[in-house]
């Protein structure tokens, strides 16, 4: 009689403890079914000229995020994997700077699920479509064009090279580095606008002439990628 009752209560904690590992492996599936990293949600929206900042909480901590520029509303909820952190930046087009500040790719308001590449809604930020200047820029005394060098980048990768255009858009402090974009009115299949990084400061409709090492399919990481990029710049007349 004893052995059947030992029986019996034996029988019952397998299963209880088989509902219970049950129940644990479920919550560990729901926990894993989503793949990004931060889910955050908008406190504040501060628009500028290319990025829209956002003031975000995520487990009870408000921090700064950057966008390409879109439309947000206070209290939507938005997903995203990664960001690239900025200490002291400041930005221009507010006249502010930031203690710290994540530029982020990617973001969404869905989730994303394994395999899924992010969904498009109408919320997620497009990458900005840059406009072509009405400009025509002589390249300077041995220097190239910028189709020249798009058209050519595999013979002038890992070269020093100058190119002159006009400033289209200044990025200080950026990783260390100011970032440019210039253009000189040339154009390869539709590549008529080059970045460049440089310590030197010029201001936007400046026109330059900058040497500088061209680098191919540079990756910043945090989705900052490029196909053709001119680093360690210098302005020719500080040559």
């Amino acid at each position: 009689m004893k052995t059947l009752k030992l029986k019996t209560i034996v029988s019952a904690l397998v299963v209880v403890m088989f509902a219970w590992a049950c129940q644990n492996n479920t919550k560990n599936t729901e926990s894993n079914l989503y793949t990004n990293a931060h889910k955050v949600t908008v406190k504040e929206v501060v628009q500028a000229t290319s990025y829209t900042y956002l003031n975000v909480e995520e487990n009870n901590e408000s921090f700064w995020i950057a966008v390409n520029r879109s439309e947000y509303t206070e209290g939507v909820v938005l997903y995203y994997d990664e960001g690239l952190e900025m200490n002291n930046f400041e930005s221009k087009d507010l006249q502010r700077t930031f203690e710290t500040v994540y530029f982020v790719q990617g973001i969404s308001d869905q989730p994303t699920l394994p395999g899924e590449q992010q969904p498009m809604t109408q919320s997620q930020p497009q990458k900005p479509t840059i406009e072509k200047l009405d400009v025509s820029i002589e390249p300077a005394d041995g220097g190239i064009s910028i189709a020249t060098l798009f058209a050519n980048r595999e013979t002038y990768k890992d070269q020093i090279v100058k190119i002159s255009g006009q400033v289209t858009k200044f990025n200080p402090n950026i990783m260390g580095k100011n970032w440019i974009h210039i253009q000189d009115g040339s154009d390869d299949s539709g590549n008529f606008d080059l970045t460049i990084t440089t310590s030197q400061v010029v201001n936007v409709g400046d026109v330059v002439t900058f040497e500088g090492k061209i680098s191919l399919n540079k990756d910043f990481g945090a989705g900052y990628t490029y196909e053709v990029i001119m680093e360690e710049a210098v302005k020719a007349d500080a040559i």
